[in-house]
């Protein structure tokens, strides 16, 4: 059974509601407004008297500082690329609990910094009996355990707790499935309740002890957030919403831009619906008075059955006030993660309702390959691997339905800016590597034969992979630097190696900018980079220009990064008829890459190279048609860590998975960066 199987025993659907809740014209009004002065405030707070610490830098890079610090020495105008995981589950976590993860907050941190960390299985007297490392540490993390169930999950495991003998709290500390399922089920419920056996009939008891939780949570992040000029770790504060409503993924990571945060995290118990979290994190958080600044990011669509980006149209709401509640999702979510440890939402083949043909590179690390398309209504059941896929499971496609929300409403709520990260749930931030992966569910998967093991009720076993990084363009390593580049969605997400890409889009790009040493400032001067919307067209400009330039991670001595085969870049449109429609252009492509990775050795394939540029136009532009264009950055192949796993076995002995056609050997690793979008004027 795979981890978020906590959904597993929810199989009564009668108790769950399709209904969503929806803004009034009112809400949707004072959420934007909200969202707007708390961006202006963050702009102004500081004043140049307070340079040093909670003003303009002195350095004039454009940063402000929110909170006390000495500004880092490695710093840069023109940004820098930084690596972190901003989906972290420890021991606090309950389904991480349950699978004997027993990995602290201050372990976690560490593990970041490289410092080793031990794992399950335990041994008698309850010590972990693997250890793993960093072999780089990040720059950044945010530890995003569970806000559902921060109390429960302690006071199960608390000897001295009335709790401890309730039947729910026996049951939790059997472990696995039905430990996990105890608690989980309650998050499929459209009216969630906690038990009153452990919270109290009102929930009091859980909500005085996640309140002290929390603020364990903040101390954490706070003692390791490094202030000096030395800029070695950001933390930010963070935590899980965990919706699942008809077993449908509704998750999101909440990440808090300071210290500043409110005095209690809002969880699905509190607020079952995406709105419903909105409307908190304006409330305790944007409208709070405090200075506080967060922001939202969904992931792992891929679960979501078409429902963690469905759009609601009322025929009682207005245009405008549909306009509002687009504008107040972008402006709360203005990041989605792509990729992590349980698979891929970037693109699928085989959904009917798509045009631009097959995309054989949209065939990574896929959860579920044979599948009924949902069409334009969303489904539900794929936590445990039930339902209908649909089109908006996948950002490719929710990026080309916010054009078509914006034709019809002046506002696109899929404004996405894209990262990647890891979904851990041993407390190892940024532990991607393909080669000696040691799983990321505790118990669940910490030995070759359960990381191939075959699909059950839920996904995942030999279909998980080690996850990805999240990347940031900033001008240091800090709170402020990095939280108002995620807020500009200048991110991109990697499936784990440290490859880093620079996009940037305009209309003057000269042919030889590749050539040119100021490659990037002039990306910045005449054009935007990724996450922006090209400058308005002139009458005098044809189509949009684009730059993209890609390095190779290097990786480290004992571990070598892969050459980097080909630069791609994906537009998306609407058609005239409504019809979303796709295409992908290789923009740069190395020379000698013919040849396979040798399965028998796992030596690489052949060629490739160690960067990639290309100054590129749009042949297909039409000035009167929206469209959305992100990079994709490909690696050459190399093997799967399951196929490495496979080769560690006799060959007599291997499971059947080893030689399974849908689960393929190697992988092409890969970048996204984050889109740039075009606007016709109007």
């Amino acid at each position: 059974m795979r981890h978020c199987h906590l959904f597993v025993l929810c199989m009564t659907l009668a108790a769950c509601s399709t209904e969503a809740e929806t803004l009034s014209p009112n809400q949707a009004d004072l959420l934007v407004e909200a969202i707007e002065q708390a961006q202006a405030d963050a702009q102004t707070e500081a004043t140049p008297d307070t340079a040093a610490s909670t003003g303009t830098d002195t350095e004039n890079i454009g940063l402000v500082y929110t909170e006390e610090r000495t500004p880092c020495a490695d710093r840069d105008p023109l940004r820098r690329p930084l690596f972190g995981d901003l989906h972290v589950h420890t021991q606090l976590s309950f389904d991480a609990w349950t699978n004997d993860v027993r990995t602290t907050m201050d372990e976690a941190y560490a593990f970041a910094m490289g410092e080793p960390v031990g794992l399950p299985p335990l041994d008698a007297e309850g010590n972990t009996t693997r250890t793993v490392q960093l072999a780089r540490p990040l720059d950044f993390v945010a530890l995003t355990d569970h806000a559902e169930f921060l109390a429960e999950t302690t006071l199960c495991n608390d000897p001295e707790s009335h709790a401890y003998t309730s039947g729910p709290c026996i049951t939790f500390n059997s472990q696995g499935v039905q430990g996990t399922a105890e608690l989980g089920i309650l998050l499929t419920m459209i009216e969630p309740e906690r038990h009153p056996e452990i919270c109290g009939e009102d929930g009091a008891i859980c909500r005085e002890v996640a309140m002290t939780l929390w603020s364990d949570v903040q101390s954490a992040a706070e003692a390791w957030y490094d202030r000096s000029s030395s800029c070695e770790l950001t933390t930010f504060v963070g935590y899980e919403y965990s919706g699942a409503t008809e077993l449908s993924n509704y998750h999101r990571n909440v990440i808090f831009r300071s210290a500043t945060v409110p005095d209690y995290p809002t969880s699905y118990m509190e607020a079952p619906t995406e709105v419903q979290l909105w409307e908190a994190l304006r409330d305790t958080c944007l409208e709070a008075g405090t200075g506080c600044d967060v922001l939202a990011i969904p992931h792992n669509s891929n679960w979501s059955n078409g429902q963690i980006f469905h759009i609601e149209r009322p025929e009682e709401q207005s245009l405008e006030a549909q306009a509002e509640a687009a504008r107040l999702r972008a402006a709360i979510e203005p990041l989605v993660e792509i990729y992590q440890h349980k698979g891929d939402s970037e693109c699928t083949n085989g959904l009917t309702s798509i045009l631009g043909g097959e995309d054989e590179l949209c065939d990574f690390e896929k959860l579920k390959n044979n599948f009924a398309d949902c069409g334009d209504e969303p489904g539900f059941g794929m936590m445990i691997g039930l339902g209908c896929v649909s089109r908006m499971d996948f950002v490719r496609y929710v990026l080309t339905e916010g054009l078509r929300e914006e034709n019809r409403l002046g506002a696109n709520p899929y404004k996405l800016g894209i990262i990647a990260s890891t979904d851990t749930h041993n407390g190892t931030p940024g532990l991607v590597e393909e080669e000696d992966f040691p799983g990321h569910v505790g118990i669940e998967d910490d030995t070759p034969e359960k990381q191939l093991a075959p699909i059950e009720l839920t996904p995942g076993g030999i279909l998980n992979s080690p996850g990805g990084l999240a990347g940031v363009w900033a001008e240091e390593n800090s709170r402020d630097a990095i939280f108002t580049a995620m807020k500009r969605r200048e991110t991109f997400g990697t499936s784990g190696p440290r490859i880093t890409a620079r996009f940037f889009g305009g209309w003057t790009y000269a042919d030889d900018l590749c050539a040119d040493p100021k490659l990037v400032a002039t990306g910045y001067e005449s054009g935007v980079p990724m996450g922006g919307d090209l400058p308005p067209r002139s009458a005098q400009d044809g189509a949009p220009r684009f730059v993209v330039s890609a390095l190779r991670d290097a990786g480290t001595e004992a571990s070598p990064g892969g050459q980097l085969e080909r630069i791609q870049i994906v537009k998306g449109w609407i058609d005239d008829d409504g019809t979303p429609n796709q295409r992908i252009y290789d923009i740069a492509v190395a020379e000698d890459i013919t040849g396979d990775v040798d399965l028998l050795t796992c030596t690489p394939a052949p060629g490739g190279t160690d960067s990639l540029c290309s100054v590129w136009t749009d042949p297909d532009f039409d000035p009167s048609r929206p469209a959305v264009y992100y990079v994709r950055v490909i690696e050459r192949p190399s093997c799967r860590y399951s196929w490495r796993r496979c080769l560690a076995i006799p060959e007599a002995d291997r499971p059947p998975t080893c030689d399974a056609q849908t689960i393929p050997k190697t992988v092409h690793e890969r970048a996204w960066t984050s889109p740039i979008w075009y606007t016709p004027s109007s």
